[in-house]
């Protein structure tokens, strides 16, 4: 199979969709790759690395998307990618469509087969390919929270772990699930004061015996929710439902009852958002204010670590690609039902339930042999 790996193009988004390891697997599997040149250079992997391990160059990603079968990346396309795709061509990388409707209306019209690493399930349920930018962006939203906090970010200048004699800050993370666990264990590390809201009685049972008495739980409810967003300095958004978009746990009469300086961290802004006053952006202009409270919604928080985040995330994509490389996407599917879940859209057509109902598609489910 022709495999291709363009350049990433998303605002400050260095992070690659192969690494030369994986791509000397494919070629010893018997496929060619093509990858976009420079397509590395953001994490320190140069065109001669890539050709070392077998990869062949092309000058542009439009070469890329006219060479490739299956095209791997990381973040979702953007418009000028969606154009450049085709009918039969495969595409294997983050989608996050709930929260992008542009995004899966330029999908359907090419026609593409559009896997999605976020709904991609394991036999236990859980999501492997979302799981390492999850851990990341997890123990990012910490530090990123630390620093808003900082007065001259526009935070009300309080220490998360305080100081003799001081108390530390007020630490609100809302869902217990990978990214939440681990802003947990980054918060709990700095020596905040951290309470963690879930749905799941298990789940708060598991991160009680996890942590100890180093956090406190809390059974989410929405006046639960209120009380501790009103009392917190830093609360970070880690709600997923799996494929769908996020639940607005946090209301915009909430955020008016928090302190001035306070912070919101959204890891969920992917899925748009579980604050009401949620909107996307960038590593360039990460933050604004709501009512004197910073928000924090960088919809590609993992970007800003590109070189851990790509390594982590191509550690656990690369048996999913070969895979598809050595079956064919519907057999690759057919013989695992949790890849399966990973199909989005294919030939004009929504293929993912979740993501057919918050969009308004027709779900059209694709039957495999």
């Amino acid at each position: 199979m022709r495999i291709g790996c363009p350049k990433e193009i998303k605002v400050h988004e260095y992070r690659v969709g192969l690494v030369p390891a994986g791509v000397r697997e494919l070629v010893a599997d018997g496929h060619e790759v093509y990858m976009q040149t420079l397509a590395g250079a953001g994490i320190g992997i140069e065109d001669d690395a890539y050709v070392a391990a077998g990869a062949r160059i092309l000058p542009d990603a439009a070469a890329v998307f006219d060479t490739a079968e299956l095209v791997i990346k990381v973040k979702e396309p953007q418009l000028a990618e969606c154009d450049m795709l085709r009918q039969g061509q495969v595409l294997f990388t983050y989608l996050h469509l709930a929260a992008d409707p542009r995004q899966a209306e330029g999908l359907v019209r090419s026609g593409c087969t559009a896997v999605a690493y976020e709904t991609v399930a394991a036999p236990d349920g859980s999501l492997p390919l979302l799981t390492p930018m999850s851990e990341v962006a997890g123990r990012m939203s910490i530090q990123v929270g630390a620093t808003a906090l900082q007065k001259a970010h526009g935070g009300f200048g309080v220490l998360l772990g305080g100081v003799p004699g001081v108390q530390p800050a007020k630490v609100v993370i809302l869902g217990g699930g990978v990214s939440g666990t681990n802003a947990a264990q980054m918060a709990v590390g700095l020596g905040a004061h951290v309470t963690i809201v879930d749905r799941s009685l298990r789940r708060l049972r598991e991160l009680d015996v996890q942590f100890g008495n180093s956090i406190h739980t809390a059974y989410s409810t929405a006046e639960t929710i209120e009380k501790l967003v009103a009392q917190a300095d830093l609360v970070i958004g880690a709600v997923l439902v799996a494929g769908a978009a996020a639940p607005k746990l946090v209301t915009r009469d909430m955020v008016r009852t928090m302190e001035k300086g306070g912070v919101l961290v959204d890891i969920s802004i992917d899925q748009g958002g579980c604050f009401e006053t949620s909107r996307p952006t960038t590593h360039a202009e990460p933050t604004y204010e709501v009512d004197g409270v910073i928000h924090y919604c960088v919809t590609n928080m993992p970007g800003a670590v590109p070189r851990t985040s790509t390594f982590a995330l191509t550690n656990a994509t690369l048996p999913y690609v070969r895979e598809i490389a050595r079956h064919g996407w519907r057999n690759a599917l057919t013989r695992d039902p949790g890849f399966a879940a990973g199909l989005n859209v294919h030939a004009g057509q929504v293929t993912h339930e979740a993501v057919a109902r918050d969009l308004g598609y027709d779900y059209s489910p694709v039957s495999l042999p």
